[in-house]
């Protein structure tokens, strides 16, 4: 056999070779791990989010959601995320919170940017709040952050941390921020002593980002079933809009950061006569009788006195303003 002739069987031999291996590089696709719905010693450990952990980047098996008005935490950032069990979807039920399937995971990550002005500056992710629907039952858990952002440790036990970040005004901020415990989680999310979520009903969900309606989004991925339209659905305001009237705007305020507990079957029942979801009209709220006792509570920041008095460890300026406006009119 001539040189020449080897020398051509040979190229042939080595492209055989790589077309082979790119063949099966291409066969082999990395599969996305699912959720694990349990709670495990490390966050990591329940495949929320790909890559690097802090980068808080959520898998596939999961979706992101955001409220058109939202509950304050010391001026802390959220992302909210929902992980439903494969060929699954939430079941609409109304207005208020749609039927989770069991094993459903729903995260909420609380954290600040250094520096609101410039977001290059990082940020430093405080806590992860688990809930997790087993056998029909939610269950709560609370997730740590390390120092090296590298993970979070389960640990209901609550804790304080202090926090500090510049604003967009450029001022600096400090807060002794409050983990929650296990028995704060309960007071807040019970309702007839059931543990409920709080903040994923549809009607707080039911608003556009980015020009798409976040409902008929979900409808249209198949993780909403049992509407057809976004539009079946009444939507609570949100509380920044200056283009709403003053009661709108301050009534859907307090929908989400008191009405929680101030419902019947809600934490205060038996200390309070106050009914503040916003659907219920003025007049069986008991707001007007106890304007003044709900200016005061939450005009100023005392540990177990002021409102709301789980998650806050500081006055929300820019609540309080609204709050006070209003009231005034009554």
């Amino acid at each position: 056999m001539s040189i020449q002739r080897k020398s051509l069987l040979s190229l042939l031999l080595i492209l055989v070779v790589l077309f082979s291996c790119e063949k099966d590089d291409s066969i082999t696709p990395v599969e996305t791990p699912n959720v694990v719905a349990q709670f495990q010693t490390n966050l990591s450990d329940l495949n929320l989010f790909l890559g690097d952990l802090d980068e808080l980047n959520i898998t596939d098996k999961a979706f992101e959601y955001n409220l058109n008005t939202t509950l304050f935490t010391d001026y802390a950032h959220k992302q909210r995320l929902i992980a439903l069990p494969e060929g699954t979807s939430m079941t609409f039920d109304g207005d208020g919170l749609p039927i989770f399937p069991d094993n459903t995971v729903i995260a909420k990550t609380f954290y600040y940017n250094a520096d609101e002005r410039d977001l290059s500056l990082g940020r430093t992710i405080i806590e992860t709040r688990i809930l997790i629907k087993l056998n029909g039952i939610w269950e709560t858990g609370n997730y740590k952050w390390n120092t090296e952002q590298t993970d979070a440790i389960l640990d209901n036990t609550g804790s304080e941390l202090p926090v500090t970040w510049i604003n967009a005004d450029g001022i600096s901020n400090t807060s002794n921020y409050k983990i929650p415990s296990d028995t704060d989680c309960f007071t807040c999310h019970s309702n007839n002593d059931n543990i409920l979520p709080i903040g994923p009903k549809l009607r707080s969900m039911n608003f556009e980002i980015n020009g798409e309606n976040q409902l008929e989004k979900f409808i249209s991925n198949q993780q909403l079933s049992g509407v057809t339209s976004s539009s079946a659905v009444r939507s609570l305001p949100n509380w920044e809009d200056t283009s709403l009237s003053l009661d709108v705007r301050a009534r859907a305020y307090i929908d989400i950061n008191c009405a929680h507990c101030h419902i019947p079957g809600g934490s205060c029942e038996d200390q309070s006569t106050l009914n503040l979801a916003f659907e219920v009209p003025l007049e069986d709220t008991n707001i007007v009788e106890q304007s003044v006792l709900i200016d005061y509570r939450v005009s100023f920041y005392l540990d177990g006195i002021s409102m709301p008095y789980i998650g806050t460890t500081m006055r929300h300026t820019e609540g309080l303003d609204l709050i006070q406006e209003y009231m005034n009119t009554l």
